[in-house]
Order: structure tokens, then C-alpha cells, then sequence
């Protein structure tokens, strides 16, 4: 049997599976050892070498950690201090709850790095506002949903310290890369809400600006959130620390922030560790599994086939990386970022490296082309997550909400394409 009809029949074996009800992971897991058995003859044990050498980093104890951290704050509330003082000092602003959602999100996504737990930590807490203030709940919803996939591009982010990790790039470099373009793209959502409550007012009611004394007191409730994220992420970029014990300094400070304020129960206590326990080895089996279909590809000779395909393409670098971004906004209906990074990686990783991409830039590209599944109907997570907290809106009034955000994150990626020392001017400074 040649390369590529055995590629045809892995792929329609792996959407049978997954089709059939099966997690993505075994899914992968079994048609990848399937092939390695049955097409190249290895023997089993390389099952247990390729799962071993793509789980055996100490950079990799650093995602638990920070996992834990982000449900420490999520599950405890104390981001309703946080939101409520930042509503404060921008609330008065065209659509300005909305505008507090956004920035909310890029400081939650300085301690968290997990879309998931932005999306719901924010439609518990900001939602029940903006309904209450008789803001258009397209635009909430969307707002909450689209805003969230700043988590994983502000560090601390799990996405890029898995990618960091599976592709042996500097997660100090990866972290420092997201900075920027997390920062351009908070910008470019408060502008795209700005924008349209001015041209049709009845989307958000204007609030009163808040008195300068009332506002300056606020920031009592910003200053313990700002020391974490500074605490940790200063650590980090000053080389302090390595980034496990930045994180492990962020969960200790995530604990004593929600026990000064009143909020750490032994149930919220219980329920951040199972969290965190539930996420990250679903995170590592995929990532385990996706490196034996790798090897089962490589060994098969079909990714050196494809490389050589895809390179000989007169469409030029940037035309690949096109292509590839196409492809994620296809497979965005159907997978979540982290499959995709798995699923895919094997093939994109060694074309992308031949053309010449730099691995920093292209790891800040993915998250924002990747992410934008989170909010691309059927199959979008963050669609799901404010369904179940805020059930009595349909899915339909979240994606209508949430597509016109789609312009701002587009948008960010052609200007780190065409500007590219967004991602790399930060690396370089701190290096």
C-alpha cells in the first residue's frame, strides 16, 4: 500500500472514531498505534518510547500549576471586585460594561491563560449586570465569548507552554511573544464595541462617570490582582524564576488573594484540584497520542511526502501560511484549538521550519487563528460554556454577538504579519 492512500484511510479511520462518539485523544491514540503496528511493523514498544519522550519535560509541570491558579480565582469569585473596579474607571465610555468585560478579561488572562474558565468566570459575574442595565444581549454575549480568547495569548498561556513544550521552543520567548498582540488585540475589541454603541446607541445604555474619589478607591481592589501579575510574569521575564516556579508562586498567591478576601472554601479548595487534575491529563494523554501518530506518519515516510508537496507550491511563504490559516478557519467548526495544534503540528511544524518561520512569531500566529474556533458555530467551546451559564439565551443570540469580533481578530493577525517584531521585539529585549 503507497503512503498516501494509507494517509486516506488514518484519516477517515480517525473521523469514524470521533463520528462514532469517541474523545479525540483515543481516537487518535488507536488508529495511531493501529497504523504503527499493522503499516510499519514497529514493534509496541515504541508506543511506550514516543509517549514517554513527548510527556519526559520539566517545562510541562508548569501548565498544572497555572491551571490551578486560574481556577483558584475563577472558582473563588474574587474577580467580581476586580470587574466591578475596572467598570469604575470605564464604565462611562460608549457601551462602557462591555468595554469592563474586555479588559476584565485581558487581566484575568494574565493569571489564568484558559478560555474556558474566562468565558464562564465572566457570563456568572458580568452577564447578570449588563442584562440588568438592558445592554443587547448579542452584544454581552459576544463580548464574553470573543474577549475570553484573550486568555490564551496573555501570558501565562497553557496553549503556548504546550506548544513551547512539544516543539522544544523557549517558553520565556513564547510568553514574552503574546504580550503585545494580547495588548493590540484588547485595543482593537474596546474599539470595535465603541464603534458600534456609537453608531446605534440602543445596543448599551451610557453610565454615569463614576467621582474621581470613587474611582481612586477602586483601585484598592485592582492593586492585589496587579501584584500577582506582576509577582509572577516579573519573575518570569527578570529570569527570577523558571516558569514551574513562577507558576507555583502564582498558585500560592491565587490561595492567599481568595483567603484574604473570604472566599476559599475546602469545596472550592476540592473543586480547582479536580479542575485542574481533569484538564491537564486530558491535555497530556492528546499530546501523548498525537506524538505516536507523528511517529507513525514520519516512520511511513507520508509527512517528509507532504513536506516536500506543500514546499514545491509556487505560492511563496506567506502563501503557506495562508493556506494553513484557511485550514484552521475550516477545521475551527469542528475542533478546539489544542486538538487542532495536535492533529496537524506533525505536518505544519517541518514545513513551516523549512520555509524559514520563525517558531516564536508562528506560535502567537496559531493561538489567534486557533482560538477563533472558540467562537465559530457548530461546534465552538465558548459557545457551549455560556450556554450552560446563561441558558435562557439561545447559542444563535451568542454567535450573532460574537462575528463581528471575528474583524478585530483578523485583523491583529495581519498586523503581526506585516509588523511580525510585535511577537519578537519583547523576546529579543528581554534575551
Amino acid at each position: 500500500m503507497d503512503p498516501i492512500t494509507f494517509l486516506i484511510l488514518m484519516v477517515a479511520a480517525l473521523m469514524l472514531l470521533m463520528f462514532c462518539g469517541l474523545e479525540i485523544a483515543w481516537s487518535v491514540g488507536v488508529v495511531a498505534t493501529a497504523g504503527l503496528i499493522w503499516y510499519t511493523g514497529q514493534p509496541i514498544d515504541q508506543l511506550a518510547a514516543a509517549t514517554w519522550s513527548s510527556l519526559n519535560s520539566f517545562t510541562l509541570t508548569a501548565m498544572p500549576l497555572f491551571i490551578l491558579m486560574g481556577n483558584i480565582l475563577g472558582n473563588s469569585g474574587v474577580h467580581e471586585r476586580l470587574f466591578n473596579a475596572i467598570d469604575k474607571w470605564i464604565g462611562h465610555m460608549p457601551g462602557g460594561l462591555v468595554c469592563s468585560v474586555i479588559f476584565g478579561n485581558a487581566i484575568f488572562a494574565a493569571m489564568s491563560g484558559s478560555t474556558i474558565a474566562a468565558t464562564a468566570t465572566f457570563g456568572k459575574i458580568a452577564f447578570p449586570v449588563m442584562e440588568k442595565k438592558k445592554y443587547d444581549p448579542a452584544l454581552s454575549l459576544g463580548a464574553i465569548a470573543s474577549s475570553s480568547i484573550l486568555a490564551p495569548l496573555i501570558p501565562p498561556s497553557i496553549l503556548l507552554i504546550i506548544y513551547g513544550a512539544w516543539q522544544g521552543v523557549s517558553i520565556v520567548d513564547l510568553l514574552a511573544a503574546g504580550v503585545i498582540p494580547g495588548l493590540t488585540l484588547t485595543a482593537l475589541f474596546i474599539i470595535t464595541v465603541v464603534i458600534r454603541v456609537m453608531i446605534n446607541p440602543s445596543l448599551a445604555q451610557r453610565q454615569e462617570k463614576v467621582p474621581l474619589a470613587e474611582r481612586v478607591k477602586a483601585l484598592t481592589d485592582i492593586l492585589p490582582f496587579a501584584l500577582l501579575i506582576f509577582g509572577v510574569l516579573g519573575a518570569i521575564f527578570g529570569g527570577l524564576m523558571t516558569p514551574t516556579e513562577a507558576a507555583a508562586l502564582g498558585s500560592f498567591l491565587a490561595i492567599v488573594l481568595a483567603l484574604l478576601a473570604g472566599r476559599l472554601t475546602l469545596p472550592i479548595l476540592k473543586k480547582s484540584l479536580l479542575e485542574t487534575l481533569s484538564v491537564t491529563s486530558f491535555s497530556l494523554f492528546i499530546m501523548a497520542m498525537a506524538t505516536v501518530m507523528s511517529h507513525t506518519l514520519n516512520s511511513a515516510g507520508i509527512i517528509p511526502l507532504v513536506k516536500d508537496y506543500v514546499i514545491s507550491l509556487p505560492i511563496g511563504k506567506y502563501g503557506v501560511i495562508i493556506m494553513f490559516f484557511m485550514m484552521y478557519i475550516v477545521m475551527g467548526s469542528f475542533f478546539d484549538s489544542w486538538s487542532m495544534l495536535f492533529l496537524t503540528f506533525p505536518f505544519v511544524m517541518p514545513i513551516l521550519m523549512n520555509l524559514g518561520v520563525n517558531p516564536i512569531w508562528w506560535g502567537v500566529i496559531y493561538v489567534m487563528a486557533g482560538e477563533q474556533s472558540t467562537i465559530t458555530p457548530p461546534f465552538g467551546l465558548s459557545l457551549f460554556v455560556l450556554r450552560s451559564v446563561v441558558p435562557q439565551h439561545t447559542m444563535g443570540t451568542t454567535v450573532r454577538g460574537a462575528l463581528p469580533f471575528m474583524i478585530p481578530i483578523y485583523l491583529n493577525i495581519i498586523l503581526c504579519m506585516v509588523f511580525p517584531q510585535m511577537c519578537l521585539w519583547l523576546p529579543s529585549l528581554i534575551k
